[in-house]
């Protein structure tokens, strides 16, 4: 289908309300003022032989929920996982989802969950039952095997997944992925060196599936600001492989060093570097997300450097809200969930069964979200808003701000 003009940027604004875990809640309605958004033509709809397109009697609906079709969302995410790390988050996820349900406050949303299991058929049957239920969109799943399983039933029926996998062959087709992409991370630190003079790159990466994504990221980054790639290293995920590697990019005459690693490799690897003579006077060092770490930010040898994340506490209001409701800290990427069921809302006041559409996903202005603005791309994947920042003695400062709107960008 064609798009049209689309939504302007949304803000996810609201009180906490008590309410039982099953719930229903309703758009935020109240937006900003923007100017008007370019005119884009959206992909092709997935094609769907079996479309959920209408509500029936058999779909889920509670008793007292207002007359009119109900917006029945499903939920999929490995609560019986057996990782306690990974069940842990998929509760906490819930919780922001709840969470951001309460804050929108109305009574016209229909939340239902489903277990993703280990992935496979175990989330391709979460995703059938929850269709049964008349989903029309899922939020989830957490892993890439789970959303590769899903998304092909979900699209027999027309309904989208927000799903939180960061392997972006996933994507695409009626699957969005709202998490962190390394690309967005490694696109945003290299125009930022090269608006600051750098032209030579190299780049350590390691041996994993990461390091394959960064790798794609910078050769693509670089060529777009017109630099020259002297040397790209790569290496087992470990401190001892990466000094052979490390030891060669210093030597390679590079300005710029992209080091897409973070905890106690890029601890040994930082070091390395300076006593093979490229120390932070000569060579600026670059970093994803994975710098992010409170544990790295006294490490001397990554003083200077450079990295590309969100705003430095752009979710404390989200981390304090969740404290208040929860009595207890929000486990990291919980914020993604909070950031899925707002879109949701947002989006909910569109006609039953045809408001998830991809225009409206995809709108061009994008939107506001815990960690700063995004927007999806016409191959599912996200874009993010996402500021610079140098490691110092005292912590890291931001040395560009991350952007509050996407006008003025192409779309």
């Amino acid at each position: 289908m064609t798009g049209s003009t689309l939504a302007r940027p949304m803000r996810f604004l609201g009180r906490f309300c008590a309410i039982a875990a099953l719930v229903a809640i309703a758009a935020c309605t109240q937006r900003p003022e923007a100017p008007p958004a370019p005119v884009v033509v959206a992909p092709p709809a997935p094609t769907a032989a079996n479309p959920l397109d209408r509500d029936r009697p058999e779909y889920l609906r509670l008793p007292g929920q207002p007359e009119g079709t109900p917006v029945r969302v499903g939920v999929i995410l490995p609560f019986s996982s057996g990782a306690p790390a990974t069940r842990a988050l998929a509760a906490s996820m819930l919780k922001a989802a709840q969470l951001a349900m309460f804050d929108a406050g109305n009574p016209n949303i229909l939340l239902m969950t489903a277990d993703e299991g280990n992935g496979g058929a175990q989330a391709a049957n979460a995703a059938r039952t929850l269709l049964a239920q008349g989903a029309e969109v899922i939020v989830g799943p957490l892993f890439g095997p789970s959303v590769a399983a899903v998304a092909p039933v979900a699209r027999d029926r027309g309904v989208p997944v927000l799903a939180f996998s960061t392997e972006k062959t996933v994507a695409g087709n009626g699957a969005y992925l709202l998490s962190f992409l390394p690309q967005t991370q490694v696109q945003r630190v290299v125009r930022w060196a090269a608006a600051n003079g750098h032209r030579n790159y190299a780049a350590l990466l390691p041996q994993t599936a990461y390091g394959d994504v960064a790798n794609a990221a910078f050769a693509d980054s670089v060529a777009s600001v017109k630099g020259n790639i002297v040397a790209i290293q790569r290496f087992a995920p470990n401190a001892a492989a990466a000094m052979g590697p490390a030891s060669s990019v210093a030597k390679s005459g590079a300005d710029a060093v992209l080091i897409a690693q973070g905890g106690t490799v890029l601890k040994a690897i930082g070091p390395t570097l300076s006593l093979d003579g490229m120390g932070r006077d000569k060579v600026r060092l670059l970093g994803t997300g994975l710098w992010d770490d409170p544990g790295l930010e006294r490490e001397a040898s990554l003083q200077g450097g450079w990295y590309a994340a969100p705003a430095p506490n752009a979710d404390a209001d989200f981390s304090a809200r969740y404290r208040t409701a929860f009595g207890a800290a929000p486990v990291q990427l919980s914020s993604l969930a909070y950031d899925a069921m707002s879109l949701v809302a947002l989006l909910s006041q569109g006609p039953a069964y045809h408001r998830f559409t991809p225009a409206a996903l995809m709108d061009p202005n994008g939107f506001s979200g815990v960690n700063g603005i995004f927007r999806f791309n016409a191959d599912g994947t996200s874009e993010r808003g996402l500021a610079v920042l140098e490691m110092t003695p005292n912590g890291p400062i931001v040395v560009s701000p991350a952007p509050t709107t996407f006008q003025g960008k192409n779309s």
